[in-house]
């Protein structure tokens, strides 16, 4: 926490607002909103993963349809197409990002087109807060004219050409769950282009309520939309949003001084025009072995650290569907390790982790 927080939920009991909307609301979203750009509306909801929902929801993805979905990431990525009925169709990552391949992603709306099944959306992901080839995949989604729902959940305070993620795909989600890089203990965004796209999403995140004297419904909504009390929250973090991304690429930082000169450690390079907010710091070690070898060593310290996300296509509830793999994202996992990188870490604690690195490795 940043310290301005209480201030703000102090006053939704003051108010008596505590329910999924109020002025915190309100002001939560204006904050999101000039921090992202002026040219984005936004809906503060319960979880990145109801954006992700009510994302494909708008872009009219429904049962039997398919939709793309970068298989290097966490499965709230994957799991709301599931929810629609709709079927993903995984796509593997390419080396310089660790994001979406462009190549591949072409090659799968080619072959799932060829066998009558044009996908109806693409689900991108701005992995460990680095972005996507934003241009590649924007050049993608406009000739076979497939809107891209983006995935920012990791990726708050990153950017391409000075530009914020989360502006750029058709619609946009963020996450402020408890790990991100703010946080408002459970809760999400989705950003959209155009208000009417916004005001769609909160109609169907408070039930989808008609506009009449009683209760009626036309459609089925969902209880997705964010509480005034957690809304507070997040604006205390806004004030802080800056501070969280420059401590987090100090980290980064830290550890690519003391450990870039050891021939078993690679890390993730920004490309030119990239900027990422290094929401976690990740190495590439030479090998699995290698990898639970550092890993499980770390542990014994106590000392957490995590593999790489294992790919969708991998996972045993997504084995059955489609996938398009050049072996980049398994690779990734196999010898990819995410480092601490809390906001919180001090001094001596990266240079006891880097300590026990170089002891260890």
């Amino acid at each position: 926490m940043g310290g301005g927080e209480q201030k703000y939920v102090q006053e939704a009991f003051d108010t008596n607002w505590v329910a999924p909307l109020g002025p915190n609301v309100d002001n939560f979203e204006k904050s999101i909103t000039q921090f992202l750009s002026d040219n984005v509306y936004v809906a503060a909801l319960s979880s990145g993963t109801a954006a992700i929902h009510l994302a494909l929801e708008l872009l009219g993805v429904n049962r039997g349809d398919e939709v793309i979905c970068q298989s290097f990431t966490f499965s709230a990525s994957a799991n709301p197409i599931m929810y629609l009925g709709a079927t993903p169709v995984f796509v593997d990552s390419e080396k310089d990002t660790w994001n979406i391949s462009p190549k591949l992603l072409e090659e799968a709306i080619e072959d799932r087109i060829a066998k009558g099944k044009k996908p109806k959306a693409i689900v991108a992901v701005h992995l460990y807060g680095m972005p996507y080839k934003v241009d590649e995949i924007s050049q993608i989604s406009k000739k076979y004219d497939i809107p891209v729902v983006e995935d920012s959940a990791e990726a708050l305070g990153s950017s391409f050409n000075d530009e914020k993620c989360g502006t750029f795909g058709d619609i946009g989600i963020l996450s402020f769950n408890g790990n991100k890089i703010i946080t408002t203990s459970g809760g999400g965004a989705l950003i959209a282009k155009d208000e009417v796209i916004k005001k769609k999403a909160v109609f169907l995140a408070t039930q989808a309520r008609d506009d009449a004297p009683h209760y009626q419904h036309s459609s089925v909504g969902y209880n997705y939309r964010m509480s005034n009390i957690l809304a507070g929250i997040g604006r205390g973090q806004m004030e802080v949003l800056q501070n969280r991304v420059d401590q987090r690429r100090h980290n980064f930082d830290f550890y690519k001084k003391h450990l870039a000169h050891l021939p078993e450690i690679e890390f993730l390079e920004e490309q030119n025009a990239y900027y990422s907010n290094r929401w976690l710091t990740c190495i590439l070690t030479p090998s699995f072995a290698i990898r639970e070898k550092l890993r499980l060593a770390l542990q014994e310290d106590d000392v957490e650290s995590r593999p790489l996300w294992k790919p969708m296509h991998l996972q045993p509830v997504f084995t059955e569907f489609p996938h398009y793999s050049d072996g980049t994202s398994e690779d990734l996992f196999n010898r990819g390790l995410c480092l601490p990188s809390g906001s919180n870490l001090s001094e001596n604690d990266l240079e006891r982790i880097v300590e026990l690195i170089l002891t260890k490795i």
